[in-house]
């Protein structure tokens, strides 16, 4: 799939939109991807002599494909965001021109938490595991840009 099922699904946007396409999703499961160039601003600077994507933005990825899974149940009234997460483990290094592939399933919704778990792996080995919980956010008004305003 395309970009912009994605992007009808979540406000993120490039630099900081983390996933390429659904490769699957059913109404619990999703299964995401996201092809990682070397030209990612992370890598000019996280280790620079020995590029590896930060733990941090795996957990991002991860939840970016979780948001998307969950916009199905926000119906244009609120957007997913993170409150949780939980047995976070790293188990492999991810660098420049890998492809990462983002399983996430939503476990539980109890009122207007979800609980998730995401996998992320690379070549079918494991890169990182975690469980998180979201809520849906209201949409309100953006907060003004200060580079657009100046």
């Amino acid at each position: 799939m395309s970009l912009t099922p994605i992007q009808a699904a979540i406000p993120h946007r490039d630099p900081f939109l983390l996933i390429d396409k659904i490769v699957e999703q059913e109404e619990n499961r999703i299964v995401c991807q996201k092809e990682l160039s070397g030209d990612e601003f992370w890598f000019r600077g996280h280790y620079p002599d020995f590029p590896l994507m930060p733990g941090v933005l795996l957990c991002e990825s991860a939840m970016q494909a979780g948001a998307v899974l969950l916009s199905t149940y926000a119906d244009g009234e609120g957007v997913p965001v993170a409150t949780r997460l939980r047995d976070v483990r790293f188990k492999r290094m991810v660098r420049p021109g890998e492809t990462i592939t983002l399983e996430v399933s939503l476990d539980e919704k109890v009122s207007q938490a979800f609980f998730l778990t995401a996998r992320v792996t690379v070549a079918k080995e494991l890169a990182m595991r975690m469980q998180f919980t979201c809520t849906l956010a209201k949409i309100s008004e953006p907060t003004p840009n200060p580079e657009k305003t100046a």
